[in-house]
């Protein structure tokens, strides 16, 4: 491992950008004046880097992504946003991701060890956790928060303001209007929650006795009496399990939006 840094002589980096050890700018990238580059950093070729960005240590970014560009959002006008990405993260072809915007905060923040498959766009303001994946030509819009470990299918629209729950799965060609509960999985043209991830809680090694649980949760909260913030706090009440706690807590936290129900 060398700490040196490689520019490729058709690269064009501009006076202002940081680049950490070992990093590998090849060629006909672009990296603007504002962007701070981690360590071992690779940028294949044909990659822009724009605005006030950062870049995690050891990620991969492949060709003709473009990061860091201005919002698509006509309220836009030139105020100074930023966009953070974190550590490890693998971005591939064609992806976009947007700097934020002043009604939204002005910061779009993506996690650590995501993959973030070919063309799929992460726009304005919008929060993506650790360990996401996003498929193919999938689009988050503005405002979005994604939390932990959450999967969205190829071809997929996320509704801008909608928040999706950790472990969550969307099924591929799905449109999601409404907030998605950790650990579902949702499936649909107009998605619906079709049942629990039960495949992604057992890749995380969640005990058989915890999925159960989770399972007789999510059946009354899905048709249990009362209204559904109402199943929700008393769950919340009853119930020890740190998933129970991320879903009911999730269902009683701050949203613009309802919640997408089964179906």
């Amino acid at each position: 491992m060398t700490s040196e840094i490689f520019i490729h002589p058709q690269a064009i980096v501009e006076a202002g950008a940081e680049l950490g050890e070992g990093c590998t700018i090849g060629p006909f990238c672009v990296v603007g004046s504002n962007v701070k580059v981690g360590n071992r950093v690779t940028l294949k070729s044909h990659v822009v880097l724009a605005g006030n960005t950062s870049i995690g240590d050891d990620t991969i970014i492949f060709p003709f992504a473009v990061i860091g560009e201005i919002s698509q959002d006509k309220k836009y006008k030139g105020e100074k946003t930023f966009l953070r990405i974190g550590a490890r993260n693998n971005i591939r072809e064609h992806v976009t991701m947007h700097t934020g915007t002043r009604g939204g905060g002005g910061l779009t923040q993506i996690g650590s060890d995501g993959l973030f498959m070919a063309g799929c766009h992460i726009a304005h303001d919008a929060t993506v956790g650790n360990h996401a994946i996003i498929a193919n030509s999938a689009a988050i819009a503005g405002h979005c928060i994604l939390e932990d470990n959450v999967i969205v299918g190829g071809l997929c629209g996320i509704h801008q303001r909608v928040r999706i729950g950790k472990g969550a799965i969307i099924g591929a060609l799905t449109m999601v209007t409404h907030d998605v509960i950790p650990y579902c999985l949702v499936q649909g043209t107009r998605g619906k929650v079709r049942g629990l991830n039960y495949v992604g809680l057992k890749r995380r090694g969640v005990s058989r006795y915890e999925i159960s649980n989770l399972t007789a949760v999510f059946e009354e909260l899905m048709k249990g009496e009362g209204t559904f913030h109402e199943r929700a706090e008393k769950l919340n009440e009853r119930e020890n399990s740190a998933y129970v706690k991320d879903m009911v807590q999730f269902i009683l936290g701050d949203s613009s939006r309802a919640f997408l129900k089964s179906g």
